[in-house]
């Protein structure tokens, strides 16, 4: 596994530097992340690139992201946006918040996006009291025991033709098997379960390998 690891790294590292190399703003969002001790967990440059042309061929201008950390992903999403989109992200973390808020200060997207903290079940539903939606596209990437409900939440926010994404999803391959001492592994089952049964969604999943390991995520479309 250790030899597979090295290749995968090696040939994200190529592909990253082909097409997604850093600039200052994103190297910046990840060291200043480091330096606030914020997990390393952060998708990888040439997945935050595939994200950032998600959202450029949906034409999305408004977008709804669950799980911002230090927002090195919300910059990826934010270049998609025109000058009038939107972004929401929210953030169960205060300290990470205000990371991810000094982030994307620097990288001058702090006038379309909002950070929103706190537990997202508890901010979801205000989004939906506001009127926040509909959403053009949902980016998931929060705590894998409530992907269920955060798929449903994000499925009440959307409109038919709106694109979501799920980080995560294969855990090292681990989610083929049930195992109810992991409920990150029991959660995205029932993720997997709730998009199967649900008519108003078309969805597939794909595995990934690179420098962050074996996973995978899931991409669905809201149905008229």
């Amino acid at each position: 596994m250790s030899n597979d690891q090295d290749l995968w790294t090696t040939v994200d590292r190529y592909v990253t530097d082909q097409l997604a190399p850093a600039d200052e703003a994103l190297a910046a969002a990840l060291a200043e992340s480091t330096a606030a001790g914020l997990p390393e967990i952060a998708v990888a440059p040439n997945q935050g690139k595939f994200l950032n042309l998600l959202v450029t061929m949906q034409g999305a201008r408004n977008v709804l992201e669950i799980g911002t950390l230090g927002g090195y992903s919300t910059i990826w999403l934010a270049r998609a946006l025109p000058a009038d989109g939107r972004l929401v992200t929210l953030e169960y973390s205060p300290a990470h918040a205000d990371v991810a808020r000094s982030n994307l200060a620097r990288a001058g997207l702090d006038k379309i996006v909002e950070v929103r903290t706190g537990a997202a079940l508890d901010t979801l539903p205000l989004l939906e009291e506001e009127g926040a939606g509909p959403f053009d596209f949902v980016f998931i990437d929060a705590d894998k025991v409530n992907n269920p409900h955060y798929v449903s939440w994000a499925l009440k926010l959307s409109r038919p033709g709106t694109v979501i994404v799920v980080d995560n999803v294969v855990r090292n391959g681990r989610v083929a098997t049930p195992d109810p001492d992991d409920p990150a592994i029991t959660g995205t089952r029932e993720m997997y379960e709730l998009i199967a049964r649900e008519p108003r969604l078309d969805a597939t999943a794909l595995q990934t390998v690179g420098t962050k390991g074996y996973d995978g995520l899931l991409i669905a479309r809201v149905l008229g």
